[in-house]
């Protein structure tokens, strides 16, 4: 007896070639969203290091170039030049210390993130699990998102007890894909390569900007002072530490609001 074999319909053919593309997009979408995610928090730990280094000096300095130029405004009130000048300081001060208000000066400030590798690997199981566009139903991506900004969050602070929980819970609750048949897997299969393309066009537009940033532009400084067994941070606060000394030198000799009799 000769068994019969079914020939495969086309759009059986056609969704195995889709899921091996969207295995392809998978595949770069993680390394763009890990790169993404490393570039951020990377960018975010050396900038709270600058605030707490660097940041709160420049606060400082502001402050008392604020105090001089209110002083000799008060000496030369005649003078609209002088007056001019002490609004625009203390303005400058106050613009200061509101930015660097919740920095707090730290000499052992961690400039640098360094994600190990269990780290990026775990990053990269929660990511390839909840990614809000692996699915077309619009409510699960809603969820999908929370999931993800978490994971964020978690690998920014190096938490992987967290994102293990993070998967954990995924796991318990797993996701409802509604339809069968070919050919409804492959209209899901083909919108998602299509959410897939535009969340890589996005990513690539994010680390784009982050690298046009003045932020980035001293992180990268920073990097070859490192190689070069210099500290950059220290080096401008240390610099910013002198300002204030002159700062504060001139300071002394102009009489204050108390003492301008």
């Amino acid at each position: 007896m000769q068994l019969q074999t079914r020939s495969i319909l086309p759009e059986e053919e056609e969704l195995d070639a889709k899921r091996q593309q969207l295995a392809d997009l998978e595949a770069k979408l993680f390394d763009a969203e890990l790169e993404l995610a490393t570039l951020q928090a990377e960018l975010h730990t050396f900038e709270r290091a600058y605030l707490s280094k660097v940041g709160v000096r420049l606060a400082e300095l502001d402050m008392i170039e604020a105090q001089i130029a209110e002083a000799q405004a008060r000496r030369h009130p005649e003078d609209p030049a002088a007056t001019a000048h002490a609004k625009r300081t203390r303005a400058q001060a106050q613009e200061s210390g509101a930015a660097f208000e919740n920095a707090q000066p730290s000499e052992s400030q961690p400039a640098d993130f360094k994600p190990s590798d269990e780290l990026r690997a775990i990053y990269i199981q929660v990511a390839k699990a909840v990614h809000p566009d692996l699915t077309t139903d619009e409510n699960e991506c809603v969820r999908r998102h929370k999931y993800m900004a978490a994971a964020n969050e978690a690998y920014e602070q190096g938490d992987i007890e967290r994102l293990k929980q993070i998967l954990d819970e995924w796991r318990s609750s797993p996701e409802a894909v509604p339809g069968d048949g070919p050919a409804a897997e492959l209209v899901r299969t083909i919108r998602q390569i299509a959410q897939i393309k535009s969340r890589l066009a996005k990513v690539a537009v994010q680390l784009d900007a982050l690298r046009k940033t003045d932020i980035f532009n001293l992180w990268t400084q920073a990097a070859e002072y490192q190689a070069a067994g210099r500290d950059l941070l220290q080096t401008m606060a240390e610099e910013v530490d002198d300002r204030i000394v002159h700062a504060r030198q001139r300071l002394e000799p102009v009489p204050t609001a108390g003492n301008d009799r």
